[in-house]
Parts: structure tokens; sequence; C-alpha cells
């Protein structure tokens, strides 16, 4: 930090120091981002060296710690119940977020048109983002009811016999990624403007060229929606992998464990069978996943993630 004299102090008077201007902003800028920093120290990074202490122990909070070194780790390891959690969460995640790029874009490019009442249309797509959790769990509840459900109705109604959904061990898990489907809209308002912030000139360029409308599409909307289509896969990919709302309120990780997601189980263990040093471990291996997933998204984004005005090297 840089501190400096003022000119003109007489000698036998106290010496006044003044912060250069770069101080000045440095101490404004760590005063400004203070609270996340206190809450990050205080809240986060403290809970997650707490949490991989007690992961190397076997308690239940109540009547103290038994030091068991990677007990649970092992356990873990050998443990069916966790590698069926994590199958069905990949299958969940690995599903959901393609769909969700397909859908939310779809959506977007109609909603890029120059229709009447656009504005109207487009705060119809994007409120049921908008509602989420318990209310939104319990409303797809009723409409994937197999016997009175909206969709099983609809189906009837072009004469193909719904599936159990919820209650079948096949269908349970495609009866949530549909559920997920239902926040398109959020990733539809990043799409929408990711849209409009593509110059018209290169589409002239492109039909001067004898470009055709899918061409246009893949050759210039696509590569230049790249920086929006990475922000929401990843974003996507963290939040899907900790999916916990629909299968704990819907239900609880049935029927045969066929909905069992990391997160679920990983409260049974803790908040039900009160292990939670085995708990803590299972959290942490969570937590090396959604890693693992993100980096690999992250390193491979050069390959595939355009700037306008980028130089490729």
């Amino acid at each position: 930090m840089a501190v400096q004299s003022k000119r003109g102090d007489r000698p036998g008077r106290p010496r006044r120091f003044y912060l250069s201007p770069q101080a000045r902003d440095n101490i404004a800028g760590f005063l400004f981002i203070s609270p996340w920093l206190i809450h990050f120290l205080g809240l986060i990074a403290f809970a997650m060296i707490f949490s991989f202490g007690i992961s190397l122990t076997k308690t239940d909070l109540l009547t103290g710690f038994t030091f068991v070194g990677f007990d649970n780790y092992v356990r873990m390891w050998n443990d069916p119940l966790f590698w069926k959690s994590f199958r069905v969460t990949a299958y969940y995640t690995f599903v959901l977020v393609p769909a969700n790029v397909v859908v939310a874009l779809a959506i977007a490019i109609l909603m890029n048109q120059k229709v009447a009442f656009i504005g109207l249309w487009r705060v119809v797509y994007y409120l049921p983002s908008v509602v989420s959790g318990v209310a939104v769990a319990l409303l797809w509840g009723y409409v994937l009811n197999p016997r009175f459900g909206l969709l099983n109705a609809g189906l009837a109604a072009i004469g193909i016999e719904g599936p159990r959904w919820l209650y079948s061990e096949e269908w349970a898990v495609p009866g949530f990624i549909l559920m997920g489907l239902w926040g398109a809209g959020g990733a539809m308002i990043l799409y929408l403007a990711g849209l409009q912030g593509i110059p018209t000139s290169l589409y002239e360029a492109a039909e001067i060229d004898g470009a055709n409308s899918w061409h246009r599409f893949w050759n210039v909307t696509i590569p230049l929606l790249t920086p929006t289509i990475y922000f929401n896969v990843l974003i996507s990919i963290i939040a899907s992998f900790q999916v916990f709302t629909q299968a704990y309120i819907l239900t609880s990780g049935g029927p045969n464990n066929a909905t069992l997601t990391q997160v679920l189980y990983l409260y049974r263990k803790g908040f039900q069978d009160f292990q939670f040093g085995y708990a803590s471990a299972l959290a942490w291996a969570l937590f090396l996943i959604i890693l693992v997933f993100t980096v690999l998204v992250v390193r491979t984004s050069e390959s595939w993630v355009y700037y306008e005005g980028e130089l490729r090297k």
C-alpha cells in the first residue's frame, strides 16, 4: 500500500500521511467486497472445512466424535446405494441439460420473431421459471398422476395410454426431467438476449453468399450463441446434480430407489439416520463429481465456444 507524506510539512510538526489514489481505490474495493468475503469465510469455507473434518469421524453430532480416518470414503465406494444415486443423478443431468438447451433455444427463437403481443408472449414463457421448489413439485405431482393427471389425459385423447410416471421405476426420472424443463424460461431470456446481440450484417453477408435459412442458423446463429450456451450448460450441470426437492416431496426416492438422487441420499444419511460423518463424505463426493464435470466443460470450451472478434490461434 503506497503511503506518502504531504509536501511542505514543517519540521517539528507531526508528519501527516496520505494514501495514494491507487491505495484508496484498493481499500474501497476491499470494503465493497467485504460482505461477500465475510460470508464466504464465515459460512462457506468454515462449513466446508468442518464437514471434511467430520467426514473422517463417526458421529451423530450429539454423542461425540470417533475418528475413523477414511473409513467413510471406503464404505461409500462399496455402497451400492451410493452408485445407484450417482447413476440416477447422472441420468437426470445428462438428459435434462441438452434438452433444456434445445427447448430454451427454440422458445427464444420464437420469441425473437416480430409478431403481435410479443411482450405478452415473452412474459407467459418466462413466468414459470419464477415459480420453483415445493409449489412446482406439487403441481407436477398432479400433472403426472397416472389416473387423473393432465398429461395422461392429453395422451389418452390421441389414443396413447400414458405410463405410470412417478409410480414406475422406468418413467419416474423422465417425469422429473419434464419438471426440469418447466424452468426453461430462465435460459430462454439469456438466449433471447444473445440472439438480439447478433449483428444483422452477418446474416445479410451470408444471404448474399447464397446461404439458406438453415445455413444461416447453423453457421452464424449457433457459433455466436456458444458463449450463452456455454454459460447455461455450466450452470445447468451444477444445478442438476443437486436435484432434491422433486425426489423428496413426490417420491422419497422410490419406487425401489429409482429416484434416489445424491442429495436425497445424503439427506437420508444425515438427517434421518444421523450418520453425519458418512453424510459429509457423500457431500464431498458430490462436490468432487460436480467439480470434475465443471472443469471438463471449462477445459473443452476453447474448442467450441466462439467470441465475436476473437482471433483463433
